[in-house]
């Protein structure tokens, strides 16, 4: 089952007009297929914000193209009819626009666009009927920029964001004119001054690649016919909305009445040391009122969002304090009797998204499920007036998000897998569901059969390609835990012959290898050059239970190692293909602490490769940004374990540099100035004890990176020097 969506894609993109598309023409002949290179990977074009029209006829999507010789990534907007046809660029938008949203009633198109200077919120014209746009203008110009902007249902108003001096006057719809001319003069004067000095009195001063500075997100509301603006959170030394590396825009919602804002706030004295964000709502009709909390969780409370009939306002929602990796729960509060339920209780699976259904009567949400990430429906019974807490499994063997519910058609969603860089999906009605129980938690599952890939990105540069999937295997770890773990054999694979092995280990530590598709740590990339790509998921995967989550916590380097060594035995011993003494160990984040701690326990591995990885934990703590992941993953303060011997001492227990006088393979020591999650102090560290041990080892420095390396020319360096390095060590004359 696992390779019947990547089968249907393959017949559906031979007889689909393409959607969205920069190359609409398909070729005549297939060439034959041949390895991806980086090359390749960055010729893709990759797929953006979607929206769908009221009227579910049209898709608009922003389709961003990479220029490696420039060094640049340009969004541009595009438009296409669900029901088929050419795709076509709007030609109101320029290169750079992006963020694009039909109005309510389908007549206007709002996107973002920087093209006066700073990025502002524009509108244009929009004729349902033939997709054709017109009479764009600027419809703000606030000097600190637009952006995540949102529709009002009524059509009247859009909340957007900026980020502002929070003790300027604030921006209201009497006075815009001070509170805007102060953000702009203390930008200018910040830009201007030959001193960039700054002072800290609190803690989270920095934040993954940046200086927080005295600037904050807040919440504007915009009339789209005056052009009024009022700031929503006045004074507030908040970001509105918290930061967030899965994105999630605004972080807010309208009520279908347009007459209240939910929204999310870390209401918190110091953020640093909190998970705890909230759900606050605010009644738009009196400027004078203050927002109210609805959540009521110790954990993180994100993404809310209104029934389309009023009546309730749902929002993901974890229950543990400073854990940022509980279990994400779908909770419900009942507006009349202001009540807060789990409408999932027995899904022992995250909700990472969620959308209502235009009816009121279900809700479409994505769970990662054992390297997939399916869509989900939970029901409303209208005749007994309760929720079904078991929800229906709608789709299989593919990674979805950005869903998109629409009236006429069951919903529209962005759809990826390993062999599969994103592309749009249109669903019809479900059938022919039947009930089965899964791993013990009961799930109803019904795929959906009529299902239609509408959008064709890359189909011609795909077709050339030799792309293998993602191949599953389980084995029993030593306490008869069941783990699953995926190879990815390399192009032109002949299993008579033995290939060199790339064992991946993913980061997080609460992440998981699944079926997507990813620019930074690829497995088809990593395959390409004659390597057989062994990836597992330990302890503190996501995926397959809060319970094997929370197996990795305050236990860095002890299960979640042995499921790694114990995966790749299993790989060895049911996989003749591979060759057991030409393997490299590569990691990022998690994966760069755990590379480290491999290098001290394991002589395996011809080489390693860590990236951005944790060496001191006791260090580690001092440099990092926000406290509680460490708080929370070695169990508390490292003064809390002085005196203590280091096998009590989790932050000594599990460090890496304590076991290096056994280090002896060869590391490739990768690290970025800006990552303020794992200080460059680590990788440094690391690279010193090498050197100073003798290990042959080498260090790649990016003055520009953070946590991951984003810009073109620099992946395309680290590309380079990372196979370069394998290639070094693991392409001997294979044995046999």
């Amino acid at each position: 089952m696992r390779n019947s969506l990547y089968v249907l894609l393959l017949a559906l993109a031979s007889i689909l007009a393409p959607v969205c598309n920069a190359q609409s023409a398909k070729p005549k002949a297939a060439p034959a297929r041949r390895p991806m290179t980086f090359e390749d990977m960055m010729k893709m074009k990759r797929l953006g914000d979607t929206a769908v029209s009221p009227d579910g006829q049209w898709l608009a999507c922003s389709v961003t193209t990479v220029n490696l010789e420039q060094n640049t990534r340009t969004p541009e907007l595009w438009l296409q009819r669900i029901a088929g046809g050419e795709p076509q660029r709007i030609s109101v938008a320029r290169p750079g626009d992006a963020g694009p949203q039909f109005s309510p009633d389908g007549k206007l198109l709002l996107f973002l666009s920087s093209r006066t200077g700073t990025q502002q919120i524009w509108l244009a014209d929009f004729d349902p009927a033939t997709g054709a746009t017109s009479n764009e203008r600027e419809l703000t110009g606030i000097a600190t920029g637009a952006g995540d902007a949102i529709w009002s249902p009524d059509g009247n108003s859009i909340a957007f964001t900026s980020a502002v001096y929070p003790d300027c006057p604030a921006i209201t719809t009497a006075d815009f004119a001070p509170g805007d001319k102060c953000n702009a003069n203390r930008d200018a004067a910040a830009a201007a001054s030959p001193v960039k000095a700054q002072i800290f009195t609190h803690l989270l001063f920095r934040h993954w690649n940046h200086y927080t500075g005295p600037k904050r997100s807040h919440i504007f509301l915009l009339s789209v016919e005056s052009g009024e603006i009022r700031d929503l959170n006045p004074g507030d030394t908040h970001d509105i909305p918290p930061f967030s590396l899965e994105g999630g825009g605004c972080g807010c919602a309208f009520a279908p009445d347009s007459k209240e804002l939910a929204f999310t706030e870390k209401d918190v004295p110091d953020p640093a040391i909190s998970t705890n964000a909230d759900i606050f709502t605010l009644d738009l009709t009196n400027p004078a009122a203050k927002p109210v909390k609805a959540s009521t969780s110790p954990g993180g409370d994100f993404s809310p969002a209104y029934s389309p009939d009023g009546k309730y306002l749902a929002w993901r929602s974890q229950a543990r304090a400073g854990y940022e990796s509980d279990r994400f729960r779908l909770v419900l509060y009942d507006r009349t009797t202001k009540t807060i339920k789990d409408l999932l209780p027995d899904f022992d699976r995250w909700v990472d998204e969620f959308a209502w259904a235009p009816d009121s009567n279900a809700i479409y949400f994505v769970a990662g499920d054992e390297g997939q990430e399916p869509i989900f429906e939970i029901e409303f019974h209208q005749d007994r007036g309760v929720w079904n807490t078991i929800p229906y499994q709608l789709t299989d063997n593919a990674g979805f998000s950005n869903l998109h519910p629409v009236n006429g058609a069951f919903l529209v969603a962005t759809g990826a897998t390993v062999q599969l860089p994103g592309d749009v999906f249109a669903f019809g009605h479900a059938h022919n569901r039947s009930e089965l129980s899964h791993k013990g938690t009961p799930i109803a599952r019904a795929l959906i059969l009529n299902q239609t890939q509408l959008t064709h990105l890359n189909d011609a540069l795909l077709a050339q390609l030799d792309l293998s999937p993602m191949e599953p295997f389980w084995f029993t770890a030593q306490d008869s835990t069941k783990v699953e773990g995926f190879i990815v054999k390399p192009p032109g694979f002949d299993p008579a012959k033995k290939y060199p092995v790339k064992f991946l280990i993913h980061g997080g530590p609460q992440g998981a290898w699944d079926e997507s598709w990813s620019y930074r740590w690829n497995p088809e990339l990593f395959a390409a050059n004659g390597y057989v790509v062994v990836m597992i998921n330990p302890r503190g995967s996501t995926g397959y239970g809060q319970a094997l989550i929370d197996g990795v916590n305050g236990d860095w380097g002890g299960k979640p190692y042995t499921d790694l060594m114990e995966g790749l035995d299993y790989a060895e011993q049911h996989y003749p293909f591979i060759d057991k003494t030409r393997e490299c160990a590569l990691g990022a984040s998690y994966g760069g602490y755990m590379a480290d701690w491999v290098l001290g326990h394991t002589d395996r591995f011809k080489c390693i490769v860590t990236h951005d990885g944790m060496f001191n934990p006791e260090s580690a703590y001092g440099s990092t940004d926000e406290l509680w992941f460490n708080e929370w993953e070695f169990r508390g303060k490292p003064w809390d374990y002085y005196g203590k011997p280091d096998d009590e001492n989790p932050y000594r227990k599990w460090s890496p540099m304590l076991y290096a006088k056994d280090f002896k393979t060869p590391t490739l020591v990768v690290h970025g100035q800006l990552d303020y999650r794992l200080d460059l102090s680590e990788g440094l560290q690391l690279f010193t004890t090498l050197q100073r041990l003798g290990v042959p080892s080498k260090m790649l420095y990016f003055p520009d990176e953070g946590h991951w390396v984003l810009k073109p020319q620099n992946s395309q360096l680290w590309w380079k020097t990372v196979n370069d390095w394998v290639d070094e060590w693991t392409k001997a004359a294979p044995s046999r």
